[in-house]
């Protein structure tokens, strides 16, 4: 059970949830559009320093919302740059997310639940299953972490939603961030076209987020042929590969813009030259492109990576088909910061 807050979180209420509640308690809304600037743009951190606000409103604001970000108990860097971040949550629960450097800007991964019930064979998060959904708040808050951890000269621009959990099986929450995370007044400034959602394949969804949200698509696929992706992932028992295809191509309708198709390379398992034919003629009708991730191994996996001649053979096949395919060489892999390793150090709910 969640421990309840005396006050209401004010990371928890987008524009419009703080609009009505501000009009509820006869405050005129435009002072609604001031907090989340102090908040947001200038991160106070109490509503004292919000001085173009009259102080008996402030005051009346503080007995109401606490500005209450997240708990960073730990930031472990890799050799390479990347940092791994833990947060305790208000529950004692723990999450994480990945800050990458890149040449000139930064990219955070962040989460939308703590584990996870999709119950991916190759992914350490699912090993503990489904603690619970996460926030609005405690989505934002892994960015606004972030943020603070940024130098001016090479600033937080892009944001995945690659970490634990999945991102559409928190929906209302999720679009809720994403609403403060994109409000180019008052929230955090982030481009739509700079954040990307990773799902498994939650068909329905897919079709509401194409409807509702203009960010980048990316799709857990790993494997050409349902035999094979229903063994790696349960969720394609349910949306097997035509179904999400089909969703793949209304929401290529919708947006005009590529989908990524993620490919994690399993050695024995989906990487072969036959495997990468039949992922080609698979794609053929969408609009995409392909990341293909070696597999990072961690402890008590049945898996193995690739060689290095077998992952670049199977890329060869599906340049030749005329697909644009990267190589995604994780980062962070030292200290568990790679894809499919975030696991949280404490993932049961105090």
């Amino acid at each position: 059970m969640i421990h309840q807050a005396s006050k209401n979180n004010i990371f928890e209420f987008n524009r419009d949830c703080l609009v009505q509640w501000f009009e509820e308690h006869g405050i005129r809304p435009f002072r609604a559009d001031q907090v989340m600037r102090w908040v947001y743009n200038r991160k106070a951190t109490s509503f004292d320093e919000m001085t173009n606000i009259n102080k008996a409103l402030r005051d009346r604001l503080s007995n109401h919302f606490a500005i209450d970000g997240l708990t960073m108990i730990e930031a472990q860097q890799s050799a390479d740059g990347t940092r791994k971040l833990c947060f305790a949550l208000k529950d004692d629960t723990r999450i994480e997310s990945v800050l990458i450097g890149e040449k000139d800007h930064y990219t955070v991964c962040i989460s939308a639940q703590a584990g996870c019930a999709m119950g991916c064979t190759f992914c350490m998060t699912a090993k503990n299953g489904l603690v619970r959904n996460l926030t609005a708040g405690e989505i934002i808050g892994q960015v606004m972490a972030a943020q603070q951890l940024t130098p001016d000269d090479k600033p937080l621009s892009n944001i995945v939603l690659m970490g634990m959990g999945e991102p559409l099986a928190n929906y209302d929450n999720v679009m809720q961030a994403l609403d403060i995370i994109t409000d180019a007044e008052n929230g955090l400034k982030f481009a739509s076209r700079r954040i990307t959602l990773s799902t498994a394949g939650i068909v329905p969804k897919i079709g509401a987020l194409g409807k509702n949200r203009k960010i980048k698509l990316a799709i857990s696929l790993n494997a050409p042929d349902n035999e094979t992706r229903s063994r790696l992932m349960p969720i394609n028992r349910r949306y097997p590969i035509e179904k999400l295809l089909d969703a793949c191509r209304a929401y290529d309708r919708i947006h005009r813009d590529r989908i990524t198709f993620e490919y994690i390379l399993l050695k024995d398992v989906n990487d072969s030259p036959m495997h990468a034919r039949k992922l080609a003629k698979l794609l053929a009708p969408i609009r995409g492109k392909i990341n293909l991730i070696p597999y990072n191994p961690h402890d008590g996996s049945e898996f193995m990576r690739p060689e290095k001649y077998a992952i670049e053979a199977f890329q060869a096949i599906l340049i030749e088909k005329h697909y644009t395919t990267m190589i995604r060489w994780s980062k962070g892999d030292d200290i568990s910061a790679a894809c499919g390793q975030l696991a949280g150090r404490k993932a049961e709910v105090a």
